[in-house]
């Protein structure tokens, strides 16, 4: 009373798939020896009713008794369903549609993956193709081009230069140094880095880089779309400067030939980071040390990078 009771035995899909198949079968032969023992009964009785009961007796066609024909036809009726049950069944009913239709799915996703291979090579040929041509045009200004693309930036020793784009730090010197540098030339930036100034900067053409097809800034200053626009449009100048912010820094890597680094010995928390230099393309030519004093709460240093 209280024991386990009896598992329930499960039957899969497949499992029952194949019993409805194999009853089905049955059926159909079933069926098909019910039509064997009537079409036996049937031409028994045709065979009497004519020659017996005289039936029909005088009923001929081409020269032969008329139930020979209908016996004929029945013969028909009957091979007919031999050939369903034991020939098209096999080879034209369900379990054939199936083997049919597995077949078809299985072209179909043949010509599926061919298409994906095809579409993820095509996809890394254009990569390759935009990396070449992005390489080349980089190559080009830096061949092509006699100006010396300055980029000019201060740093904390964790590559920190802002945090909700403003400077994280106030170094007297170190203005002072970016206004004597960048003074009477170029300064190209990003839209937000324009954007935390007060005012454009006096004696400074700027070239603002932003995708805003609709960007509204003050008279002289020049908004182009990419980084590359940004130095053809300072190309009358024989030294214009990068000055920000990180992105524009991180693609400005690729085409500056100097780079005028103001390093804050100290780590700051920042939403803003200077890319790492990598020293195998940079090498260190100028290097001048300034401690803390009252106007500087930071030990910094003004470093200079020249492309090897």
């Amino acid at each position: 009373m209280f024991g386990k009771k009896k598992a329930t035995p499960q039957i899969d899909k497949d499992q029952l798939e194949l019993i409805e198949n194999a009853q089905r079968r049955i059926r159909q032969k079933k069926g098909l020896y019910i039509h064997f023992v009537i079409f036996l009964l049937g031409a028994v009785f045709l065979i009497l009713a004519n020659t017996v009961l005289g039936i029909g007796k005088d009923i001929t066609f081409f020269g032969k008794e008329w139930f020979l024909y209908a016996i004929l036809f029945w013969s028909f009726l009957f091979v007919y369903h031999v050939f369903n049950v034991f020939i098209t069944h096999k080879f034209m009913g369900k379990v054939w549609e199936k083997q049919q239709l597995e077949k078809l799915v299985a072209k179909q996703q043949v010509r599926i993956d061919a298409l994906k291979t095809n579409m993820i090579k095509e996809e890394k040929h254009v990569a390759k193709s935009d990396v070449f041509n992005t390489q080349q045009t980089q190559k080009e200004i830096l061949n092509s081009n006699k100006q010396e693309l300055t980029i000019i930036v201060a740093a904390a020793e964790n590559d920190a230069i802002g945090k909700g784009n403003k400077l994280i730090w106030h170094l007297s010197d170190d203005l002072k140094r970016f206004k004597s540098l960048t003074n009477n030339h170029h300064i190209i930036m990003g839209r937000k880095t324009f954007e935390s100034f007060p005012k454009p900067l006096p004696n400074r053409t700027h070239v603002v880089i932003t995708r805003q097809p609709d960007y509204v800034a003050p008279e002289g200053v020049v908004i182009v779309n990419s980084l590359t626009d940004a130095i053809e449009a300072s190309k009358s100048d024989a030294q214009p400067y990068i000055i920000g912010g990180g992105e524009i820094y991180k693609q400005a890597l690729a085409f500056a030939n100097k780079i005028e680094l103001t390093r804050v010995h100290e780590d700051f928390e920042a939403d803003t980071f200077f890319p790492k230099l990598d020293l195998s393309v940079w090498k260190e030519t100028a290097n001048t040390f300034h401690t803390k004093d009252d106007k500087h709460d930071y030990e910094f240093s003004f470093l200079t990078y020249e492309r090897k």
